[in-house]
């Protein structure tokens, strides 16, 4: 008898607590967030913050999805499918100009430095731009690396009548390197020159041109929000940032951790190369001197102002934009929160 007195005073306890935790449910905010492309190393970065409750801690339900093209991101967001993005800046700058009303803006930069490369064969006489001329090329002629090579070999002096660019799907890309069916190709660098060497090229024998150091002044991948979302839940578009500055400095802390959030949704990645992609993502376009200067997510209006410019110098725009019209920087976490440890 006392046992069921127990029972029956607990009871109204528990209906509540049930209730408390379905209100608690009901309340976050739900974020549908598209990726820049299929899952890998470096998007370890955004995963991190979904594994260890970061995203539900700040009130919001994040869910993430793959891409398949450089648009997807910029496209899902803009028509409101998605909320939340990471995409190209300058495709977001593009899209932006071809669309003028498109309800899309970036909030945090993640890539400080882009990825943009080419990678080549030493063995194939490429060590520098100029030596691509009479070269072939291979390349997914839909990626950001192609959009950006007409301004690279413009500020390289490469005349581009004299490379051969051959289309190539990302799958095939760096087996066809490998085997010398190509010179050289283009490609985001954690990509191209993980995939090359995995599959057995000597490193000596592999070229990294980075097209950061040849010139280009333009910013990497950022995040992108819908503005029409962004209006009417600015403080969830704030918790994701938090969230996602707790994760970053994690996945930077302890890549061999962060890698785990990926390997545990695809069966078919390999630690080790996973791993090696984040490496060369944190080191090379994510912690940079800028980063450390102005922390992380922030642009500097000057550069992005470069930027457009150079842009300018192989796309014509319709109406060339502004730092501000590009780089929305007032859901930014506070500095001190953002400082690269």
């Amino acid at each position: 008898m006392t046992a069921l007195l127990r029972v029956c005073r607990a009871a109204p306890l528990l209906v509540a607590a049930a209730i408390l935790l379905a209100e608690a449910a009901a309340a976050q905010t739900a974020v549908r967030f598209s990726l820049e492309g299929r899952l890998e190393g470096p998007a370890a970065v955004l995963l991190v913050p979904q594994d260890k409750s970061y995203y539900r801690q700040e009130g919001i339900d994040v869910a993430l999805d793959e891409a398949a093209t450089v648009l997807d991101p910029i496209t899902r967001v803009a028509n409101g499918s998605h909320d939340m993005g990471a995409a190209d800046l300058n495709a977001v700058i593009r899209y932006r100009d071809q669309h003028p009303t498109a309800p899309v803006k970036a909030i945090f930069m993640i890539y400080n430095t882009p990825p943009f490369s080419i990678v080549a064969r030493r063995s194939r006489g490429i060590t520098q731009p100029k030596q691509l001329e009479g070269k072939k090329l291979g390349s997914p002629t839909t990626g950001s690396t192609f959009t950006e090579w007409p301004l690279f070999a413009k500020l390289n002096d490469i005349d581009v009548s004299k490379v051969s660019i051959e289309q190539v799907g990302i799958p095939v890309r760096a087996p066809m390197l490998a085997a010398g069916q190509l010179d050289a190709a283009l490609g985001y660098s954690f990509r191209v020159y993980v995939d090359l060497k995995d599959r057995g090229v000597p490193v000596e024998d592999i070229v990294l041109l980075r097209m950061s150091n040849y010139g280009l002044k333009v910013y990497g991948s950022a995040i992108i929000v819908n503005s029409k979302f962004a209006a009417e839940k600015p403080e969830a578009v704030r918790g994701f940032l938090r969230a996602l500055v707790k994760g970053l400095k994690e996945a930077i802390r302890s890549p061999a951790m962060a890698i785990d959030s990926v390997l545990k949704r695809d069966d078919g990645a390999r630690k080790e190369v996973e791993i090696e992609r984040l490496h060369m993502a944190i080191r090379e376009n994510i912690v940079t001197p800028e980063t450390r200067a102005n922390g992380f997510g922030s642009i500097d209006p000057v550069r992005l102002d470069e930027a457009i410019g150079q842009i300018s110098l192989v796309y014509p725009f319709k109406n060339a934009p502004r730092p501000e019209d590009v780089f929305d920087a007032t859901f930014l976490p506070p500095a001190a929160d953002r400082r690269v440890d």
